[in-house]
């Protein structure tokens, strides 16, 4: 029964991982993009999850967790891409 639920999850990740790449390529705006590239990485921690209970394994908690933080990472920085236009400001003033 596990196992059915845990290959239903992986159907319904990879279709909705579908429709993301979809919003990548035809998203109106740069924030539909950035959503959809948050929301993969998301999918993707997901699989990792579901990948670790069906091989009955703890190994993949610190990939679960580099994704994360990476994911993460990638969001602010593209919030702060939105709000100033640069993502590294180089002060040449002083």
């Amino acid at each position: 029964m596990l196992d059915m639920l845990l290959n239903l999850s992986l159907l319904l990740i990879s279709i909705s991982t579908i429709g993301f790449v979809y919003r990548i390529i035809k998203g109106p705006t740069t924030g539909d993009r950035a959503m959809a590239l948050d929301a993969i990485g998301i999918n993707i921690i997901a699989v990792t999850a579901i990948l670790s209970i069906m091989l009955r394994t703890t190994s993949f908690v610190e990939v679960i967790l580099l994704i994360g933080i990476i994911a993460f990472v990638g969001t602010v920085a593209f919030g702060k891409f939105l709000e100033k236009g640069a993502i590294i400001e180089y002060d040449r003033d002083q």
